[in-house]
């Protein structure tokens, strides 16, 4: 039989095998950390390779990305559809293991770590949308909902801000089923971290309220053993297992430095450490007692099993609940949402407000809350700005886990990617909040989502000058063409409550990615709509006041523009001018059209066009082209009334009419 050590040296001996054959990647980790990953997979983590999606399994989270082999390995080597081919293809072209996890590309992935410290944030979200799904699903006698959390970082995810934000929340909310392993290994890229890296990481994690098990040996196997018994038997906090390791460990020569981190160690080094390591075996050759040993398919199938005859008396006992399970297990809206969401956007239409898109948005969580106890709410500190709280909205906290709203606190970047972890975990749709100017903390987080393709809503508020005398540190400028650049982001801008309304309803529905909902401080007019024109918004962009024949002039505008743009078309009409007004409260969304319905909206014979919007001007050439004008923004804001910014920076119904009077001349 083998030995632990075997075990874990197969993972060593693929890892830099794969990173020879690709001529890159990062050796170090992987080798490192081999026997605490032996210990966890082999003895701890309930998994099923043949049913990678099943809800109880344990999460396994794999901060320190660059040191994907080590995930690879153990996917192939415990029964995952991964072959060995596969790693023979570790990091090229269309490959199921590039050089980073990649969330979808291999089964067992659970999330794309490749910007360090957002792994252990995610694994922080996964273990909210555990703590809180089995809040309100579990009943006693029937824990449906029972699993853990478990991630591995190294130096570089805690000298990264975001595991701050993620790490601190984590103590506040008592993830008790949250356990993470840190690599102490003393190395990153640069060498010896010392210079660079000197914190007490026990003591600060011990501040946030963490369990803190301190010098475990993580070459050591009952060392490792010992240390996650202990920090599964208190489920009041989260665990943070400090396991000193040698980078690189079996390779003789470069193990221990930074020389192995980020690089192939080298047909010469690498035969070192097969003879180190008591590895006679080929490249990518696994003797198959090893295989036999670290096969987990039948014991994960008999341990979903047990868990599906579980939930089979669940559904016997509490067959409303085990449906409404479920359904949000599988991302499905209720039965009634599309009836009663359309019916809620016609009230709109019917009773106009004039007012902020932000309170709109409250309106429309307010309306829509009800029917989606999948909502998971949140703000970063500004709920009575963002407006993100509604009547059916309860915290969540540590002695409760059963609430729907999280305070997240000062934490944008890590609200974020929790909330791309939430997504990740299942049974919640995430929506968290920020001022649009603060999206620049978690740009990368929103990135992810978008890469990752998950089911998270971004509401942004207090989206331009219109923000007012907080001045240019708070207002907005470039921020929503860098969001419209993003691929697979979808970006809403309304102009009015019934916009808002149909880009709340277009972000729950999409399940293909994120959504950012961009909303105004200052109070909107509610523009008149036929049935049709109200049908057409959710196509992102649409003729909202037309002319008899063909237009000599298209305006388009998003926002709080738009009643701009339709008193300037309303005055040249006075003066005979064919002018339409297209509202394009989503881009993103309007270039998924057809090109007859893209090309109806947007004549390619008319063009005499002017893009209004209190942005940046640059992404609006587009649809303008070189000849058309842009009305917008080409600096930073100033600290003044929302008034008289936009008369300063020139975006009025009197400017629009001026650029339209130089094009129709």
């Amino acid at each position: 039989m083998p030995s632990r050590k075997q075990l874990a040296n197969a993972i060593r001996a693929l890892s830099m095998d794969a990173v020879q054959k690709a001529k890159s990647g990062h050796p170090g980790a992987p080798m490192g950390m081999a026997d605490i990953a032996e210990v966890l997979w082999r003895d701890f983590l309930r998994h099923n390779p043949q049913d990678p999606q099943w809800p109880n399994r344990d999460r396994f989270i794999l901060s320190n990305g660059h040191g994907s082999m080590l995930l690879y390995s153990l996917l192939h080597l415990s029964g995952y559809d991964l072959s060995i081919d596969d790693l023979k293809q570790f990091r090229q072209l269309h490959s199921r293991t590039p050089g980073h996890p990649e969330y979808g590309y291999a089964p067992g992935v659970e999330t794309t770590t490749g910007p360090l410290g957002q792994g252990i944030t995610n694994a922080v979200g996964m273990a909210i949308a555990e703590k809180a799904l089995a809040a309100q699903f579990n009943q006693p006698g029937f824990d449906i909902v029972d699993h853990h959390t478990y991630t591995f970082l190294g130096d570089g995810c805690l000298m990264e801000g975001i595991s701050h934000e993620a790490c601190s929340l984590a103590g506040t909310l008592g993830l008790g089923k949250l356990i993470a392993f840190w690599d102490d290994n003393g190395i990153s890229i640069d060498g010896h971290v010392e210079g660079w890296f000197t914190d007490n990481t026990p003591a600060r994690f011990e501040a946030y309220g963490w369990q803190v098990i301190s010098n475990v040996d993580g070459h050591d196997a009952a060392a490792v053993e010992a240390a996650i018994k202990q920090a599964k038997a208190d489920t009041t906090k989260p665990t943070l297992i400090c396991c000193r390791t040698v980078i690189g460990y079996g390779a003789p020569n470069k193990g221990g430095s930074h020389d192995c981190h980020g690089a192939p160690l080298g047909d010469t080094e690498i035969a070192a450490a097969r003879d180190f390591l008591q590895w006679p075996h080929a490249p990518f050759d696994i003797p198959a007692d090893i295989y036999a040993d670290w096969d987990a398919k039948a014991k994960g199938g008999a341990q979903q099993q047990d868990w599906q005859q579980l939930f089979a008396r669940y559904s016997a006992a509490f067959p409303e609940l085990a449906a409404e399970f479920s359904r949000r297990v599988a991302g499905q809206l209720p039965a009634n949402w599309a009836e009663q969401s359309q019916a809620y956007i016609a009230q709109l239409q019917a009773n106009p407000a004039n007012i902020a898109s932000r309170k709109a948005s409250q309106n429309a969580l307010n309306a829509f809350g009800p029917l989606l106890p999948e909502f998971m709410g949140g703000s970063a500190d500004l709920a009575g700005s963002n407006l993100t709280i509604w009547s059916g909205s309860k915290p969540l906290n540590a002695s409760d886990a059963s609430g729907n709203y999280i305070y997240y606190g000062v934490r944008e970047f890590g609200m974020s990617a929790i909330m791309n972890g939430i997504a990740l975990h299942g049974g919640f749709v995430p929506y968290g909040a920020t001022f649009l100017m603060f999206m620049e903390y978690a740009r990368n987080a929103v990135r992810m989502a978008a890469l990752m393709k998950q089911r998270v809503i971004f509401v942004y508020t207090h989206d331009s000058i219109g923000l007012g005398e907080d001045g240019p540190t708070h207002q907005p400028v470039e921020q929503l063409a860098a969001l419209r650049a993003t691929p697979n982001l979808m970006n809403w801008r309304p102009c009015d409550q019934v916009e808002s309304a149909v880009a709340w309803k277009a972000a729950i529905e999409r399940t293909d990615g994120p959504t950012t909902l961009i909303f105004t401080r200052q109070n909107l007019a509610q523009q008149a709509r036929s049935t049709q024109q109200l049908a057409d918004i959710a196509r992102g962009g649409y003729i909202l006041r037309d002319c008899t024949g063909t237009p000599e002039l298209i305006i388009i505008a998003t926002g709080s523009e738009v009643e701009l743009a339709m008193q300037a078309a309303a005055k040249l009409a006075e003066q005979g001018k064919a002018v339409r007004v297209v509202s394009m409260p989503s881009s993103d969304v309007f270039e998924q059209q057809d090109a007859a319905y893209r090309e109806a909206v947007l004549p390619s014979a008319v063009s005499k066009r002017i893009a209004v919007e209190a942005g940046i001007t640059d992404c609006w050439y587009k649809y303008v082209g070189l000849t058309g004008k842009i009305i917008g923004m080409t600096s930073f804001g100033e600290s003044a009334p929302a008034e008289q910014l936009f008369a300063h920076f020139g975006i009025t119904t009197e400017k629009v009419l001026e650029a339209a009077e130089q094009l129709l001349a």
